[in-house]
């Protein structure tokens, strides 16, 4: 039966608070038992709490009645000790842990709640399968190392809060619930009881919320905001996550990105004690895709694109000509020291390029002993091999891989190989933070499934001015005042300057095919507003979620969510979604049309 806490039952340490300079203190800690071990007259307990582990010993010289309920103390059972802080014996200094030099001699002990045997160890790195883990969440959030992850998360949010709120910030909390959005990802939409047969959306961002703020004059604006989207999943997205949402007004990109690599500089300092001073380095939107296949490079290492298509032009290999004859392109990555990978590992190359939707992959390997293999050289000409190579500055222990195709798949498949071949080569290094801004992104991009042009960021990011004249005429050419933050090869954060003249706003909707009726009915509020005076402003938001992940050098996102989804937006431990009950829906005047098989 469990025991209750006292009047006198309070803690005076954390576990692994304890050292060598408590000897001889009284001490009370509470936690749970990570392990008995019973060697007949004496037992030991490893007690741990979030801060670690300390070791509570009972011996011939504790009482008999607590002794006995120390021999039935089992795994996870939480406990409240009692006793002095002594040195452990010469042979018995654990140099693992920080209180290895120490244990508690016990004389009250209280088994606060018993505990049944856990599905999974609880342990740090545990190889324990996901689903297991996620669905005993609050089990798998005692191990170290979830625990260390969610300590992280906390102490990098209020280096977020102290560090806006010195550069004037002011902490302002948007709404929730809010009207649905027509462009971006899916909104999740919440049916309203009162206004039947309406509904809100939870916002995906809060995008026009802080313009508005922007408008009413608060000038600086910061958010830890909640967001939502109804997309599909990946190791670094979630439905619902966090952002570091910010604002600015009277700014230009450069003031917007100067103040975040502050803050990005401070995260550095203050977790990681690494001082960065110099800037960091920018690159144009075009120039990002033509070198790296990617407009969120990873710059920790090289194996950049060449276009080959020049020298291939007029090749009697079709593979090669025919795609540059139909404006598509050939290019090539030079993997140093890729030639150590087997023909199998190669064949595994080919196969992940299709991924990317490329027909194929076309390789040269040239072997530390010179000798040389090709999938392509026999179908050229000695002098159109030779200008591959040195176009490629080719030699020894080099692996040479050309795919010729459209220019999406051209860069989409070799900027995600060149990853993928420093990954297998094991060169990438977690800890080695390399950021990067990339800019000046196109404004619109075209998709020729629906035959018009959608914004790439949003359609409130301002176009570059010497190319608003094109937005008529050639909206395809016209770039837009965004800018991303990239960190490692992925994109930490994304802003841009905003349009503030209602005219401007207005034509980029006509270019989105949004008539003016249909653009009122859509933001007719945000239209509204900029009658009264708009500050020029900007901003960005940092995917906050994703910072403590590569800060942390870890895989997945969900290791730094307390509470996660899975893959299909499932929540394993409360078995979230589920059917709502019958009169809610009656009361919403809604109802479940289950789709025939």
């Amino acid at each position: 039966m469990a025991e209750l806490l006292t009047a006198t039952d309070k803690r005076t340490h954390y576990c692994a608070e304890l050292s060598a300079e408590n000897v001889g203190e009284r001490v009370c800690v509470m936690g749970w038992a990570q392990k008995q071990r019973d060697l007949g007259a004496l037992i030991f307990i490893d007690l741990r709490d979030r801060t670690g582990i300390v070791q509570l010993a009972f011996d011939d010289a504790t009482d008999r009645e607590i002794f006995q309920k120390a021999f039935g103390v089992r795994s996870e059972f939480v406990l409240c000790a009692k006793g002095s802080v002594r040195r452990r014996g010469e042979g018995a200094i654990n140099k693992n842990i920080p209180t290895g030099e120490i244990e508690i001699a016990v004389d009250e002990l209280r088994v606060l709640s018993a505990a049944q045997t856990p599905p999974f160890e609880i342990v740090e790195d545990s190889r324990v399968n996901a689903e297991l883990r996620l669905k005993h969440r609050y089990l798998d959030l005692r191990r170290p190392d979830m625990q260390r992850n969610i300590i992280a998360r906390s102490r990098l949010s209020k280096i977020a809060r102290d560090y806006y709120a010195e550069q004037g910030f002011i902490d302002i909390e948007t709404p929730t619930l809010c009207k649905p959005t027509p462009e971006g990802a899916r909104d999740y939409l919440v049916p309203s009881r009162v206004h039947k047969g309406k509904f809100y959306a939870l916002p995906q961002s809060p995008q026009l919320y802080k313009q508005l703020l922007m408008v009413s004059g608060f000038d600086r604006y910061f958010q830890l905001a909640r967001c939502y989207r109804d997309e599909d999943l990946r190791a670094d997205r979630q439905p619902e996550f966090t952002q570091i949402d910010t604002e600015m007004s009277f700014v230009t990109a450069d003031d917007v990105m100067k103040m975040h690599e502050g803050f990005l500089k401070r995260v550095l300092k203050e977790y990681m004690n690494i001082e960065v001073t110099e800037d960091f380095p920018r690159m144009p939107y075009a120039e990002a895709m033509d070198r790296f296949g990617s407009d969120k490079p990873d710059i920790r290492f090289g194996f950049e694109l060449t276009n080959l298509s020049e020298i291939l032009k007029g090749c009697e290999f079709k593979v090669f000509s025919g795609a540059i004859e139909n404006g598509g392109s050939v290019r090539a990555i030079n993997v140093k020291g890729g030639a150590k990978f087997s023909r199998k590992e190669i064949d595994s190359l080919v196969e992940f390029v299709k991924l990317y939707k490329a027909r194929g992959l076309a390789w040269l390997k040239w072997a530390e002993t010179g000798d040389i293999s090709s999938s392509y050289a026999k179908f050229l000409t000695e002098a159109e091999n030779e200008a591959i190579k040195t176009a490629m500055g080719a030699e020894a222990g080099d692996l040479i891989l050309i795919v010729a195709d459209k220019n999406k798949v051209v860069f989409d498949s070799l900027g995600a190989l060149r990853c993928e071949c420093a990954k297998r080569l094991g060169i990438l290094d977690p800890m080695d933070f390399k950021f990067l801004w990339v800019t000046e992104f196109p404004l619109l991009e075209y998709s020729e499934e629906d035959g018009r042009f959608y914004a790439m960021h949003h359609p409130f990011t301002s176009p570059m001015d010497e190319d608003l004249p094109y937005i008529d005429s050639d909206p395809g050419r016209v770039r837009a005042k965004a800018y991303d933050i990239v960190l490692n090869g992925t994109e930490l954060g994304g802003g841009s300057i905003r349009i503030h003249d209602g005219a401007i706003q207005s034509k980029m909707f006509e270019v989105l095919g949004l008539s003016e009726a249909e653009a009122q009915e859509k933001f007719g509020y945000l239209l509204d507003a900029f009658r009264y005076g708009v500050p020029p402003h900007g901003g960005l938001a940092f995917g906050f979620d994703r910072l403590v992940t590569l800060l942390l050098g870890l895989e997945d996102i969900r290791d730094v969510i307390a509470f996660p989804k899975v893959q299909t937006a499932a929540e394993l431990m409360t078995k979230c979604p589920s059917e709502p009950d019958a009169g809610a829906l009656a009361e919403l005047c809604l109802a479940i049309v289950k789709e025939n098989e």
